[in-house]
């Protein structure tokens, strides 16, 4: 075929794909209703996790996987927007990993809020000016991210819905001529510490400033002839700053896990986690004991960290991951059992694990 048939054969399919769109669009004036009358919400995440799952399996021939589920969540983000735009806040600026996160999640068309700290974040959902928050919660390489460990414990009437885990690949960015001309370097202690020996090994002369995000500090090496600035290709597009170096991040798979807060945890998947936290009395064996009755009930501890409970002095709350949902038999006996051994204890979700 010549180049002009070529081109016009992909017109007439652009032209039936714009059909098929109207045609989806159609009917979710049908979905609206369906789910006014059976008192259900607008936006269903397992539903939409469910739809990309079959989609992606499903494959589409050379077109490439990742694109089909691009694609696809921003098809169902604009469909959603006609019902009702999803209510999304997450800790900002613009440009951060974790608008990013909530924009893997949510497509364009939701309707985000900025939250200047993750607390910001479990109050929006809290007080229900957002529907869900998202939130970073663990780094691959620098561990938990102990804002949101601490504010999870504490966030009554606010759990886990899903998780996300999104690689990192941290850019340097700077308006200055080359990496000789930088003179300091701005970003979140995270990012900072993510890059540390390539920092150490190219630009060791340089001066690191902490900033409270990773788009904070690309506004700051925007404005600075000098300075340059650790954050995504996301930031780089929103404040017009060039890239100098890509993935200079120490690590080269560096991922953070994210997760989407509500007011509600997700229903069993038959592929869940459930989040807990619990504390123990003071004594030999305490936790041990603790331990064993996950143990005793088949159950796989896939993270358990400590905290300070920030009530006592040198007193900790334990938060753990298991493989489960929380109506599992033998999660469900299990956490009966520690309800009756454990000072505190908190269920703070039951959702979909993570598949790439």
């Amino acid at each position: 075929m010549s180049l002009s048939t070529i081109r016009t054969t992909i017109d007439e399919i652009d032209d039936a794909i714009l059909s098929l769109l109207a045609k989806r669009a159609s009917l979710i004036r049908d979905v609206a209703q369906a789910k006014q009358a059976a008192d259900a919400a607008t936006y269903d995440p397992e539903r939409e996790r469910a739809v990309l799952a079959r989609l992606d399996a499903k494959g589409a021939g050379l077109f490439p996987r990742d694109s089909i589920r691009a694609v696809f969540r921003e098809v169902m983000s604009g469909c959603l927007a006609l019902q009702e735009p999803a209510r999304v806040a997450f800790l900002g600026p613009a440009g951060t990993f974790t608008h990013a996160a909530a924009r893997e999640l949510f497509g364009l068309a939701a309707r985000y809020t900025e939250a200047p700290t993750i607390d910001g974040v479990f109050d929006a959902v809290r007080r229900n000016d957002a529907a869900y928050g998202v939130v970073p919660i663990e780094n691959s390489t620098e561990g938990s991210v102990t804002n949101a460990v601490d504010a999870l414990i504490e966030g009554d009437g606010v759990v886990i819905r899903r998780e996300l885990l999104l690689s990192v690949s941290q850019c340097l960015m700077s308006r200055a001529a080359g990496l000789t001309h930088v003179a300091r370097v701005y970003s979140h202690p995270q990012a900072l510490a993510q890059c540390r020996v390539w920092l150490a090994t190219n630009l060791p002369g340089a001066q690191l400033v902490q900033t409270a995000s990773t788009a904070a500090a690309v506004r700051e090496a925007a404005a600075d002839s000098s300075g340059a600035a650790l954050g995504n290709r996301l930031a780089a597009e929103i404040y017009d700053l060039p890239v100098l170096r890509d993935s200079v991040q120490d690590v080269a798979e560096n991922a953070t896990r994210f997760v989407l807060l509500a007011a509600e945890d997700a229903p069993r998947t038959g592929d869940d986690k459930t989040t807990v936290a619990f504390a123990v009395h003071d004594g030999r064996g305490a936790l041990r004991r603790v331990l064993d009755v996950f143990d005793d009930n088949a159950i796989n501890l896939t993270r358990i960290e400590s905290r300070p409970s920030r009530q006592k002095a040198w007193d900790y709350v334990f938060l753990a991951d298991l493989g489960g949902h929380r109506v599992d038999e033998n999660i469900r006996k299990a956490l009966a059992i520690l309800a009756q051994r454990c000072p505190m204890l908190r269920t703070l979700g039951s959702y979909p694990r993570y598949r790439a």
